[in-house]
């Protein structure tokens, strides 16, 4: 089984209109796909893009619910909104799959996730489990969570990932993003790290000045790092450019270009 992240930035531009998206680069990855299925197993997580990130940002989920009323109003408005805009997004890549012949089904992430303070307690994976059994290629993505401590909360598509990876223990997970791998400093300035420890990814992250808060409101790369940590212990993890053609099916291989973590 193969996990593969669609990062928002690789189908969307975030700093485009609201709700764009990249067709011409979803087709191409499902083409990549297509390649190694139903040879192999594949789980799709993406992310929110131009989709669920301004919502989340404009309405602060990650504050949680408030205890005034109205303003805890207000948040639960922003709440379905946010998780209205993902699923437009998951509406359209999954469009793409099933145009290309790929039995992709999409499966609400807010249902059976909840959260305590942003942090996974609990995954109803069963349901993903018997998709997979029956041969359907499951498309979860990044949401609003609701939260045992805060009310509600944003769970990442990186931390999906690093749940399922524990609890499904796949052969490989691969970050498909808009630049090369993990550089070693800013993208174009730092070089590209192309094999990666998993001892090395905390002094990393020093190098890098990575804080609690991150780039977006699911954290950014240093957000990707720590959840690569963790997946790392039960998976092989690659960082790819997901809008080079070959990179997906390279990491696939294992012959390809980006950053490696070995298992």
């Amino acid at each position: 089984m193969i996990i593969v992240k669609v990062g928002g930035s690789v189908f969307s531009d975030k700093k485009g209109e609201a709700e764009n998206f990249d067709e011409e680069t979803v087709r191409r990855i499902a083409k990549e796909i297509a390649e190694f299925y139903p040879g192999k197993d594949f789980i799709i997580v993406h992310g929110g893009g131009s989709f669920g990130h301004p919502e989340a940002k404009k309405y602060g989920i990650r504050d949680g619910l408030p205890e005034d009323w109205k303003s805890a109003s207000l948040k639960r408005i922003g709440f379905s909104l946010t998780h209205q805009a993902m699923l437009r997004a998951n509406d359209m890549i999954v469009g793409v799959f099933l145009d290309e012949g790929l039995p992709a089904f999409s499966v609400s992430t807010s249902s059976i996730f909840l959260t305590r303070n942003g942090e996974v307690v609990h995954g109803d994976v069963e349901v993903i489990k018997k998709l997979i059994e029956n041969r359907f290629i499951p498309i979860l993505f990044g949401d609003v969570s609701l939260d045992l401590a805060k009310g509600i909360d944003i769970l990442s598509g990186d931390q999906i990932i690093t749940y399922l990876a524990k609890m499904l223990e796949p052969e490989k997970v691969i970050f498909l993003m808009d630049v090369d791998g993990i550089y070693d400093g800013k993208p174009g300035e730092g070089e590209l790290i192309q094999d990666l420890k998993r001892a090395e990814i905390g002094p990393l992250l020093e190098r890098l000045h990575c804080t609690a808060a991150g780039t977006d409101v699911t954290g950014g790369i240093c957000n990707k790092l720590r959840e690569a940590a963790k997946i790392a212990e039960h998976s092989e993890v690659w960082f790819v450019n997901g809008k080079i053609p070959g990179r997906l099916g390279g990491a696939v291989r294992g012959d390809g270009f980006g950053t490696r973590i070995a298992r």
